[in-house]
């Protein structure tokens, strides 16, 4: 038995919602279109066979799937190119899941919001059959062999580039174009129970990113083959710092938005209320949102002592947001203080 392409198998708290939804979409086809029910749902059992859409987080394309069974983790289990095909990297961020009558039904442009980034998580477009050519070039490099080679395990022994040994392992790659890009599959560790793991991502169980900064770097420590140094380096880098100098940056040159109709202005106006409305006007970016990162930046720095270049560029930061917000007006003294 083998997962179908567009096979997936669904958590039961998905499945148990599924039912609420379907019979309410029973009723909605009922009672306002005077049409005859679709799903006619009594249990989780009835869900099989049933379409529904996933869609990855920041995108707004959707994928067709059939529901073929139910698992008791808090996991999609999907073919690989499926998941590719919502462009997932299986990072962590959680997918959604819809019955697809539900967004042809009950989706529209018109509830998107005008604003940059309204149009993502949105299902504006349908994959209804995948190409496995047409997916992320990582998908391609999916091993489906059922054993390694010798000649494999010697390779790795002389620390070989992996694109010089690649060719001695079956990828999904190599079977494109083929019939056996579908199917055919192979594994190298079987498993008696595809539930027998862990029921939740610590990527979900972990609600701040401060925690899952911290759960990240005491795994990089228990792993001996990881450097832990470099891995908080790189999160400095290419995420805290960056985040902090463009949320710093995006606050001298933001603009103000109505808290009635919504109204944004580019400049605050002159009459320091909304022209259209006079409702009362706020920020768009707040001070929170600059400074976050910043202890948990200065607290990696120290801990894993990394180069005082980056400390240095923390501690700029710093007091460029500490000018910005605390005042240092000089204080109005009289004569009667130096008696």
């Amino acid at each position: 038995c083998e997962l179908k392409i567009q096979d997936v198998i669904i958590p039961m708290a998905c499945a148990e919602y599924f039912v609420r939804a379907a019979n309410f979409l029973d009723d909605l086809l009922e009672r306002v279109y005077g049409l005859p029910p679709y799903y006619n749902v009594k249990s989780v059992d009835d869900l099989v066979g049933h379409l529904v859409i996933g869609l990855a987080p920041h995108t707004s394309a959707g994928v067709l799937g059939r529901i073929i069974g139910f698992t008791n983790t808090n996991v999609c289990y999907a073919h690989p190119i499926w998941h590719s095909a919502k462009r997932r990297d299986c990072d962590g961020d959680e997918d959604a899941l819809m019955l697809a009558l539900d967004v042809l039904l009950n989706f529209s442009r018109e509830y998107l919001p005008s604003q940059i980034g309204g149009i993502m998580d949105a299902p504006l477009l349908l994959i209804p059959i995948i190409n496995p050519k047409e997916v992320q070039r990582q998908a391609h490099d999916f091993d489906v062999a059922g054993t390694y080679p010798l000649e494999f395990y010697k390779r790795s022994l002389e620390m070989a580039e992996v694109k010089n040994v690649s060719a001695l392992i079956d990828l999904i790659g190599y079977r494109i174009g083929t019939e056996a890009q579908f199917e055919g599959f192979q594994f190298t560790v079987p498993t008696s129970d595809i539930n027998a793991g862990n029921n939740e991502s610590a990527y979900k169980r972990l609600k701040t990113m401060i925690d899952k900064l911290r759960g990240q770097l005491e795994l990089a420590e228990k792993i001996e083959a990881v450097n832990a140094r470099k891995v908080a380096l790189k999160v400095l880098t290419r995420h805290f710092i960056r985040d902090m100098a463009g949320n710093l940056r995006a606050f001298s040159t933001q603009s103000f938005r109505c808290r009635v109709c919504n109204k944004k202005f580019r400049r605050l106006p002159l009459r320091g209320k909304c022209p259209m409305c006079g409702g009362g006007l706020t920020l768009t970016v707040f001070r929170g949102g600059i400074e976050k990162y910043l202890e948990v930046a200065e607290s990696i720095t120290r801990k894993y002592q990394l180069p005082k270049y980056y400390a240095q560029r923390i501690l700029l930061i710093k007091e460029e947001i500490a000018s910005m917000f605390e005042s240092r007006k000089p204080k109005q003294i009289s004569l009667t203080d130096f008696a």
